[in-house]
């Protein structure tokens, strides 16, 4: 007996094993059974998105075993699978399977004729990984207008083409009044598409299915940068008027507690629509939770006395329908789900906002806006309401020497009005 290197974990194992012992590689295809007839070695189940080999059989093929790989899902979620290059047939399925490996390995350099949808794929796949919700639903918008180059090879991509996706690209509305219309990129949006093309070819060029990155040749232009600080709206904080008429119609006008919950604790709207009820405690009286920064992550944010019967409103609510979330509704048009997103959220907002009659301009972030401003008049402790609100607090007395417990934030917070 001999010792030999597994090919795939690449520890020792005997030249008799059938199978790597320490991760399952088949190693000998030989008979080892004895008085039992021939055996076949089990062949280790491929990994989703590894690829797939295939025996061709009924032919008498001196290298039958078809090695493919996972390029990306059709409409339908299933995957779509290609020959692997260059050589995509082999004499064994241990052999098969070592190409295999070594694709996955690197698996861009076999794969010159990748198109820019295929690499939008994958790159998503990696980039997108960690991301919020909202940003996911950014760079997918984005995206949605570059449909002139999803079939182009990403290898001869060009600057023109990009300028071409952010000057002459459109989506198709899907619902509302403009159902059906096309939608042309706002200035905003071409700088998206921009920034886009910026990191995709950026991983692109890291893993060689490009030669150059195109986005990087040139600039977003003036007329666009000027369009945005145009098309750019300041955050308008409620009025302590607007104030009034929300508390005045709160158990009138559906939706209104959720606008209030937002100015007396400072949640982002993506963080407001997505609150767990594990992250609500009712029995000290804080919420846990936060997300985009570091130091918005998981913050405390004490519960105002004044919305104490809010949130235990939408709590209670939420453990009747079996919701794992606070804040819930189903709306006419998603029947059956619960589950709030920023954009169901927002068009809430705006309903609130119409009816009440409050200054047509005031959008989701507002109440957030309103909540440190509100503070500050307050006089709130600047350093607790930063850390509240989860804004960055460079003062290394401040943010490393200096611990707030809950009881401590809880006396800021009550300084609202």
């Amino acid at each position: 007996m001999a010792l030999i290197q597994c090919p795939e974990c690449e520890l020792q194992v005997s030249d008799k094993a059938l199978s790597c012992p320490h991760c399952g590689y088949p190693l000998n295809e030989k008979d080892q059974t004895k008085g039992r007839g021939k055996a076949k070695p089990k062949r280790k189940r491929l990994p989703n998105g590894f690829g797939s080999i295939t025996e061709i059989k009924g032919r008498n093929l001196r290298n039958p075993f078809m090695a493919r790989i996972c390029v990306g899902k059709n409409q339908y979620g299933r995957p779509v699978l290609k020959l692997l290059k260059p050589t995509a047939y082999f004499h064994t399925y241990n052999d098969a399977y070592a190409a295999l490996l070594e694709y996955n390995k690197n698996p861009y350099d076999l794969d010159s004729d990748m198109t820019v949808k295929e690499l939008y794929e994958k790159w998503t796949d990696v980039y997108l990984k960690n991301s919020s919700e909202a940003y996911a639903r950014t760079v997918s918008s984005a995206w949605s207008y570059c449909s002139s180059v999803y079939d182009m090879r990403a290898k001869d991509l060009r600057a023109r083409h990009i300028k071409g996706c952010m000057e002459e690209g459109y989506r198709i509305e899907t619902r509302g009044k403009k159902k059906g219309e096309k939608i042309y990129a706002t200035a905003g949006t071409k700088s998206r598409i921009k920034s886009l093309f910026n990191v995709m070819l950026d991983y692109a060029l890291e893993y060689e299915i490009v030669d150059r990155n195109y986005a990087r040749t040139f600039d977003v232009s003036n007329d666009i940068v000027e369009e945005i600080q145009t098309a750019k709206r300041n955050h308008i904080p409620f009025t302590e008027k607007e104030m009034e008429s929300l508390w005045t119609n709160v158990d009138k006008v559906k939706f209104t507690d959720w606008i209030i919950i937002q100015c007396y604790m400072g949640w982002r709207p993506q963080e407001l629509a997505t609150l767990r009820l594990d992250e609500v405690n009712l029995e000290k009286w804080y919420m846990q939770a936060g997300m985009k920064t570091d130091a918005g992550k998981q913050r405390i944010v004490p519960i105002h006395s004044k919305i104490r019967d809010l949130v235990k409103r939408n709590y209670e609510f939420a453990l009747s329908i079996g919701s794992e979330y606070l804040l819930n509704d189903k709306g006419q048009t998603h029947a059956g789900i619960w589950k709030l997103t920023y954009d169901k959220y927002a068009n809430r907002f705006k309903k609130v906002v119409s009816t009440l009659k409050l200054n047509p301009e005031h959008r989701p972030h507002d109440p957030r806006i309103t909540f440190i401003t509100r503070g500050k008049k307050a006089c709130m402790d600047e350093y607790a309401l930063k850390e509240m609100a989860g804004h960055s607090i460079q003062d290394i007395t401040e943010s490393v020497y200096t611990l707030r417990d809950l009881e401590w934030l809880r006396q800021d917070i009550e300084k609202l009005p």
